[in-house]
């Protein structure tokens, strides 16, 4: 049984590049691939919180580097990829989590919070996508998870340019999908509940909207970090060599309903 297990799961030997990985949904899903055997390596903005997560990930016995960079500027993004290719060679694995949700109301969204918006949650994945992809592909084997939202299909509290930065961010799995699965790289993206992070501070400050929300899912609680760490592991593992193209809802049952 364990051998078998190893065969799915394991993730020894692979290398795995997380953004938005000093925190949140990208540090749970860091935490979880290294636990799973991967050298993983972080970024984010602030150099910091990056070098306390990764020392973190050391102390539980993983081995952890990180890079910061302003995911988005897109000349950063190419930037981060140079550093990562010379300290670390070509990662297996590559974990689209980092983004941002600015929430006016959306008569009041201007071009720079569109613009910003799209660079970090869109362009970034892009990016990294088009620089690593092809390579991952030139090596037979890879895989791509990003980080949708449930707003990339439904529209509330101000969705704005967020929610459909998330929408797109699901077609752009697709098209990577469709453009190297056929060499071994599976693209999925994995589409949240309602979970506490430090983008949705300011709405879990309102327990009655935080509440309300909850009684939206079917399993009549909201997210937990630990949620996503089980899909994250089999879409970067071998368990997932058939999946591809896909955005799976890990959400209690909120886009059910």
């Amino acid at each position: 049984m364990d051998a078998f297990i190893d065969d799915l799961f394991s993730l020894k030997g692979r290398k795995a590049l997380i953004t938005g990985g000093s925190s949140g949904i990208g540090l749970a899903i860091a935490s979880a691939l290294s636990r799973a055997g991967a050298e993983v390596v972080l970024t984010a903005r602030r150099a910091e919180p990056l070098a306390e997560a990764a020392g973190a990930l050391r102390a539980e016995g993983g081995t952890a580097d990180w890079i910061d960079a302003d995911l988005g500027d897109r000349e950063a993004a190419h930037r981060l990829v140079d550093t990562l290719l010379e300290r670390h060679g070509d990662p297996d694995i590559l974990v689209n989590s980092a983004g941002i949700n600015i929430r006016p109301p959306f008569g009041e969204l201007s071009e720079a919070d569109w613009d910003r918006t799209m660079h970090t949650n869109l362009d970034a994945p892009f990016v990294l996508g088009q620089r690593l992809g092809p390579r991952m592909a030139d090596n037979g084997w890879g895989r791509i998870v990003n980080i949708s939202s449930q707003q990339a299909i439904r529209a509330f509290g101000n969705s704005g340019a967020y929610g459909v930065s998330k929408a797109a961010l699901s077609a752009l799995t697709r098209s990577q999908a469709e453009a190297w699965s056929s060499r071994g790289v599976c693209v999925n993206a994995i589409a949240p509940g309602f979970v506490h992070t430090p983008l949705n501070e300011a709405v879990f400050r309102d327990p009655v909207r935080t509440e309300a929300m909850a009684r939206r899912t079917m399993i009549g609680r909201n997210s937990e970090l630990g949620d996503f760490t089980g899909v994250a592991v089999f879409l970067a593992s071998e368990a997932s060599a058939y999946v591809t193209g896909q955005t799976i809802f890990v959400d209690g049952g909120f886009s059910a309903t």
